[in-house]
C-alpha cells in the first residue's frame, strides 16, 4: 500500500494543520519531593543509593538525595507524549516508537518543579505489517525548572494506528511467544545478574575519559520478569497518573492549544473528564483510558498486542539509568536516542548490554564524550530497544 492510500484510510484531517505549533497539556501542581524520587527509582528497579538512601546520599558531593536524569519524563504529563499527540484520529490507538533526549547539566533535586513547553514537530504516514495505515508522529518537549534553568529536551515518536486493523492482523500473536514460566534456577540466574549490576558501581565512581577504550563493555543489566504488578508499579510512578496531581495549561494566545480534546480512542480507552470530577477513576488511565491495555490482556488484544505489555517511556528510562550508573557521580548522560523495536511483554525479562563505540574529544557539547551503543533483548534474544548515546566522563 502506498503512503497516499494510507492517508485515505487514516483520517489525519485534524492533524495536518497542527504541525509546527505549540500544544498544551498537563502541569503538575506540586514540586518534586523525595518520595516522588524514591517511587520513581523503585518502579524503574534502579537501585542507585544516591536516589533513595539518605545516609548514603549525604556522604556524596551532592549532600543529599537527588533525582536520576530519567525522572524528567515522570515529572511531565502523558508519559512525555503530549507534544506528539496532536489531533483527533477516529478509531485509533497509540504506542511509543522511540525517544530522543538531551540533558544540559542541571540536576533535579527535591523541591524542584519542572515546567514544559511542547511543540508538535511533524508526522509521516506508512503502511506497516502491524496495523496497515500508520502514522509516525514526533513532538518536542523542553523541560525547565522553577528558576528557568534548562534541564532537558526530548523528542518523542508515537505510532498512531487503527486499533481494529491491528487487532485483526494480530501480528504479535505469532511473534510474542507464550507467557514464559520461569524455573527456580532460571530466576536465581536472573537475580545474580541483577545483583552483579547494582554492585558494579554502587559507590558511584566515574571512569576517567582517558581510561575508557573503544570496545569496552558495560556491565550487563537485567529487568524482570515483567508482570502486571511491575507494570502497575511503573504506571503509578509517573506523577500525573495520581488523582488530582495536575491541571491543564495552554500556550498563551493560541487559538487551538490542544490540551485535553478527544484523540479518537476506541470505545473504553477514552476519558470522561466531567464525570471524573466525581469519580477520578474515569480519567485514571489504567482503570479506564488509553493505558489499560498495559495491565489487562483482553484490552491489550483490542489494540493489537498479544498480552499485557510495558511502557515505551519506561524502556527509555531504563537506558538512561543504565548509562548514568556507569558514568557515576562525576559523569552525566548528555544524549540518548532510543528506537523501540517491540514491547516488553508480561513474563519476559529485558537484558541491557552496552559497548563503547567511539571517543569524541572535540564533541559539539564543548567537552569530550564517549559514544555508547546499548541494546535491550528479551530471553529469546529478540531486540526490543536499540539506543545510541553520548556520555560525559571526567576528563
Amino acid at each position: 500500500m502506498a503512503d497516499v492510500d494510507a492517508a485515505l484510510m487514516l483520517d489525519v484531517s485534524d492533524v495536518e494543520h497542527r504541525v509546527g505549533k505549540l500544544v498544551g497539556g498537563g502541569q503538575l501542581w506540586e514540586p518534586c519531593n523525595k518520595t516522588d524520587i524514591r517511587r520513581w527509582v523503585m518502579a524503574m528497579d534502579y537501585v542507585n543509593p544516591l536516589h533513595w538512601d539518605e545516609n548514603f546520599a549525604r556522604g556524596t558531593k551532592f549532600g543529599g538525595i537527588i533525582a536520576p536524569q530519567s525522572i524528567a519524563v515522570a515529572l511531565d504529563y502523558g508519559h512525555g507524549t503530549q507534544g506528539a499527540c496532536a489531533g483527533c484520529i477516529p478509531g485509533s490507538h497509540l504506542i511509543f516508537g522511540g525517544e530522543e533526549w538531551w540533558w544540559y547539566g542541571t540536576h533535579v533535586r527535591p523541591g524542584d518543579q519542572l515546567f514544559q513547553e511542547r511543540r508538535f514537530h511533524d508526522y509521516k504516514l506508512a503502511d506497516t505489517k502491524f496495523a496497515g495505515p500508520t502514522m509516525f508522529a514526533r513532538g518536542d518537549t523542553t523541560h525547565r525548572n522553577q528558576h528557568g534553568n534548562l534541564v532537558a529536551k526530548s523528542r518523542s515518536t508515537v505510532i498512531r494506528y487503527l486499533a481494529a486493523e491491528a487487532q485483526k492482523r494480530g501480528m504479535y500473536e505469532g511473534t510474542a511467544g507464550a507467557l514464559k514460566r520461569w524455573t527456580v534456577d532460571e530466576l536465581a540466574g536472573i537475580d545474580r545478574i541483577r545483583r552483579d549490576w547494582f554492585m558494579a558501581n554502587r559507590a558511584g565512581k566515574s571512569p576517567h575519559w582517558d581510561e575508557v577504550q573503544v570496545g569496552d563493555n558495560l556491565p550487563r543489566r537485567v529487568i524482570g520478569p515483567h508482570s502486571i504488578a511491575s507494570f502497575t508499579t511503573e504506571y503509578r510512578a509517573f506523577i500525573f497518573n495520581i488523582w488530582g496531581s495536575f491541571y491543564w495549561t495552554a500556550p498563551e494566545g493560541l487559538e487551538d492549544p490542544w490540551i485535553n480534546q478527544d484523540m479518537g480512542w476506541i470505545e473504553g480507552f477514552g476519558f470522561d473528564e466531567e464525570a471524573a470530577l466525581i469519580d477520578p477513576r474515569l480519567r485514571d488511565g489504567i482503570y479506564v483510558g488509553p493505558s489499560r491495555g498495559h495491565i489487562d490482556n483482553g484490552k491489550a488484544e483490542q489494540v493489537g498486542m498479544a498480552r499485557a505489555y510495558g511502557y515505551g517511556a519506561t524502556m527509555a528510562a531504563w537506558n538512561t539509568d543504565y548509562l548514568a550508573s556507569w558514568a557515576g557521580h562525576d559523569g552525566m548522560v548528555r544524549y540518548a536516542k532510543s528506537d523501540f523495536r517491540g514491547p516488553a511483554f508480561e513474563g519476559d525479562v529485558t537484558f541491557i548490554d552496552g559497548v563503547v563505540t567511539e571517543k569524541i574529544e572535540n564533541a559539539s557539547w564543548g567537552f569530550p564524550v564517549v559514544r555508547v551503543q546499548t541494546t535491550m533483548t528479551n530471553q529469546d534474544g529478540k531486540k526490543v530497544v536499540t539506543a545510541m548515546n553520548e556520555v560525559e566522563l571526567p576528563y
